[in-house]
């Protein structure tokens, strides 16, 4: 199964009742499955990912736990479009039966994924501010461990069973580091390689400072936005990238109407200056003699 949504899964299934969740995703499972219109949607090659995540997510609010709607909107986005039944059908049966499995060991970049995966369940409860911290304090426990040789050895040894390894974190980290810090030190232990530790750390602190960078929304209108359609926007964005977001909002007159909206390396322009520049693109490759006549004129 995709590492990325086994890595989920398994933050996910921490501290939750594993026989009602199975309940639950077996029922989304059968929901799907039942219903010709979504289930073509949703294993649609034409449709994104994040558009799969949204519909499914919006389709559950309210109908299931916190918990299956949010791996079962995950789970349709982790995987290409054919394999969106497997994966619900994976996610239910894994609830099951997956208690006290432990995890295989993986190739380096499916192993890499994987930790993304849980990673990335537990950054959306995290504000801005607590994803900082984070970042901080695994940068911090990489740089010990590297800085330390009795200790690097110990933690990147692979015959250590991986509950001594933790202990050995715990022992270090614990009442030190925020809760989520250590939970994902712990799983870089129990889903990484073990000679990747300190190289993986480091790989999640980037991934650490992505999910920060996604959490604000740089929104340039041109006019005042009110309260309702900031709303209405924020809550747009938080269902299309899959995280809560914060907008800050510039005032451009210069846009002339609409707004343009950024979200980490994702850009919206729906302004009016954007439509008209890229009527101009479109239409000076058409007329050609136009456009030598703009340059001859001076025009911008």
């Amino acid at each position: 199964m995709n590492p990325s949504l086994e890595g989920y899964a398994t933050a996910i299934f921490e501290g939750a009742d594993r026989a009602t969740l199975a309940d639950e995703l077996a029922a989304v499972e059968r929901f799907v499955e039942g219903s010709e219109e979504l289930r073509s949607a949703l294993t649609d090659t034409g449709l994104l990912r994040a558009s799969r995540r949204a519909a499914l997510s919006e389709l559950l609010e309210g109908r299931v736990s916190d918990e299956a709607r949010r791996l079962a909107s995950f789970a349709v986005s982790a995987v290409r479009a054919p394999d969106v039944l497997a994966a619900l059908k994976w996610v239910a049966h894994r609830a099951r039966s997956g208690a006290g499995e432990q995890l295989t060991l993986l190739g380096h970049q499916a192993a890499r994924q994987r930790i993304g995966g849980y990673a990335a369940a537990l950054f959306e409860s995290m504000g801005a501010s607590d994803l900082e911290e984070a970042e901080d304090q695994l940068f911090r426990f990489a740089r010990v461990v590297e800085a330390n040789p009795p200790l690097r050895a110990v933690l990147t040894d692979r015959e250590l069973p991986i509950p001594v390894r933790q202990g050995v974190v715990d022992d270090l980290l614990s009442g030190k580091v925020e809760p989520a810090s250590l939970r994902l030190v712990h799983f870089v232990v129990a889903g990484g390689r073990p000679r990747d530790f300190v190289g993986a750390l480091d790989w999640l602190v980037e991934r650490t400072a992505e999910a920060r960078g996604w959490r604000v929304a740089h929104v340039r209108t041109s006019e005042t936005i009110t309260d309702p359609q900031r709303e209405a926007m924020g809550t747009a964005l938080a269902r299309l990238v899959g995280v809560p977001v914060e907008l800050q909002v510039t005032i451009d007159p210069d846009l002339l109407s609409g707004a343009i909206v950024e979200v980490g390396d994702l850009r919206v322009d729906a302004s009016a200056r954007g439509r008209l520049e890229r009527l101009r693109e479109e239409l000076v490759p058409a007329f050609p003699g136009a456009e030598r006549e703009r340059r001859g004129t001076g025009e911008p």
